[in-house]
């Protein structure tokens, strides 16, 4: 088989799509069903896998400039698809798959992978112009798809009752932890963390985009119900990539900080993330929706105890090894924060069980069910 693969998202700042794109196609390079492997990204092929840089460059603001825009980002809706057809004509006996929704025209059979259904079902935590294009582009997807690819069950589900899209065509893959997110010792972490004004064992660690779907304010509200002792010895320490509708968040954040129980790095460097992993006491991720939730398995594979909401795919991805309440119940939240800093028997059950867990997911058992789709659909 032939495949065109879009890895445009393997850039700055590597999230959760870009991941999942980079390692998919570090193994379908690897593939001997595939005689033919062409990354595409933008309008043009590009001569091999690129790497996301730890930096945003000198065109990433201009980029986010743009997307603030209405008239820029329907240019851009409007344009890319017709120069993203000119660039693919000739590739029609390929088969495309894009990782990250979008399908522009394209003669041949073509699978996109839908990671979540947010900008239609919780696009008031978007910015607007950006759920405007989304909304109007993945419908075009829809019609486009000989099939789809979801990282969870939920959204399998969700995704077919919300479209009325054939179940049958609906494919779910589950992502994975990748091989640097792994238990470390104590020496090995005390230098890396300390740069970060940290100590191995002493924090508590929430890795996601500062927006409101992540239920930050929450997640702040209960952790200020701990006892002051606790939570100031093992403070709350946020990273992720900076996001959106969040001034209310930064705020708390702000606030909490001057307290002393509350901190918020910023989008970190690639390397140091399973670093911070590894070294924190506990993960909290209480999450209002999730397609699949990433964080939550690098944590089991990292060694970490895991507090997280039962919201949309999380008990999917969790399991058995995380203390899981419904998403907005501040009181039982905090509950849950104590006993994963404290209980020492269940810490030490629920990083065994989160491990064991956490290894039944592998980006390689991704890659081949994902080959799998593709032989179905280049069979159909």
């Amino acid at each position: 088989m032939k495949l065109v693969l879009s890895v445009e998202p393997v850039r700055f700042p590597l999230t959760g799509i870009g991941r999942y794109t980079y390692e998919l196609a570090l193994r379908l390079q690897n593939s001997q069903e595939i005689t033919d492997l062409q990354f595409f990204a933008g309008r043009r092929f590009l001569p091999g896998l690129p790497t996301a840089s730890d930096a945003s460059g000198s065109g990433y603001g201009l980029k986010r400039a743009v997307q603030k825009n209405f008239f820029a980002v329907e240019a851009y809706r409007l344009l890319m698809p017709v120069l993203r057809a000119r660039a693919l004509k000739n590739h029609s006996d390929f088969l495309y798959h894009s990782p990250n929704y979008y399908l522009p025209p394209f003669a041949g059979k073509s699978v996109a992978t839908f990671h979540d259904l947010s900008p239609f079902t919780w696009a008031h935590c978007h910015a607007p112009q950006l759920v405007r294009y989304l909304q109007k582009e993945l419908r075009k997807t829809l019609d486009r798809a000989d099939a789809l690819i979801t990282d969870s069950e939920y959204t399998r589900q969700e995704l077919a009752a919300y479209f009325s899209w054939p179940l049958e065509r609906i494919h779910t893959v589950p992502l994975a932890s990748s091989e640097e997110f792994y238990p470390r010792d104590y020496e090995t972490l005390t230098e890396p963390l300390s740069r970060h004004g940290l100590l191995p064992g002493e924090y508590s660690l929430f890795v996601g985009t500062i927006e409101p779907r992540k239920n930050i304010e929450t997640l702040l509200d209960a952790y200020s119900r701990l006892p002051l002792q606790l939570r100031t010895r093992c403070p709350l320490i946020l990273t992720g990539y900076h996001g959106w509708k969040n001034d209310d968040i930064h705020k708390r954040l702000d606030t909490a900080k001057r307290e002393g129980w509350a901190r918020y790095l910023g989008f970190v460097p690639s390397e140091d993330l399973p670093l911070l992993f590894a070294g924190a006491r506990l993960f909290a991720f209480p999450s209002l929706y999730e397609g699949f939730g990433l964080p939550v398995l690098e944590a089991m594979s990292s060694g970490v105890p895991v507090v997280c909401s039962n919201s949309s795919s999380l008990p999917e991805v969790a399991g058995n090894a995380a203390l899981m309440c419904e998403a907005m119940d501040v009181v039982k939240l905090t509950e849950l924060l104590q006993q994963g800093l404290e209980d020492e028997a269940w810490r030490l059950q629920a990083i065994t069980a989160g491990l064991v867990h956490a290894s039944g997911f592998s980006w390689q058992r991704c890659a081949d069910e994902t080959l799998q789709v593709y032989q179905k659909v280049m069979g159909s």
